[in-house]
């Protein structure tokens, strides 16, 4: 796995057949070709750490639509905003930690949204296990009646 790009190389393939914008498919000239870049501008952003492609069993590189698009992307921040490579490299690590953040608080709120569920559920039971004849505490104002209780008497039956 390339820390570069921020994925696992074994979640590449879905099935035999299906392909995703992970899938390593292109060959270095093709990718050259289709991100407008000369093959050996490829090697050197691979050396860098700049854009990781899967390899061959023999060393060959593999790149991927979401490598092409990446490729696009130092290219344009390279050319047009003059970004210097090591920048470049900051900034593609900066934005997979980001993107890993907020996939991890994601995960993070559905779990609490979970447990909040769960709660409230509990909360209810509880509610719904409350005797009738019981009246849940609620907090006096401050008053200055006065409430007398007498209880019943009882009738003897003489």
């Amino acid at each position: 796995m390339s820390v570069m790009d921020g994925r696992r190389r074994s979640d590449n393939f879905r099935g035999p057949y299906e392909l995703t914008e992970e899938t390593p498919v292109y060959v270095i000239s093709v990718a050259a070709q289709l991100s407008g870049l000369h093959p050996q501008t490829l090697r050197q952003y691979d050396r860098l750490g700049l854009v990781s492609p899967d390899r061959t069993a023999g060393r060959g590189r593999r790149y991927s639509a979401r490598d092409i698009e990446l490729l696009r992307t130092v290219q344009q921040l390279s050319q047009d905003e003059g970004i210097n490579l090591a920048g470049i490299k900051r900034i593609i690590e900066l934005e997979n930690q980001v993107a890993a953040l907020q996939a991890r608080a994601a995960e993070l709120q559905a779990a609490l949204d979970g447990a909040a569920a769960v709660m409230q559920q509990r909360e209810a039971a509880v509610h719904a296990s409350y005797r009738r004849d019981l009246v849940p505490y609620q907090e006096a104002q401050q008053t200055s009646a006065l409430v007398v209780w007498r209880p019943k008497r009882q009738q003897t039956a003489d």
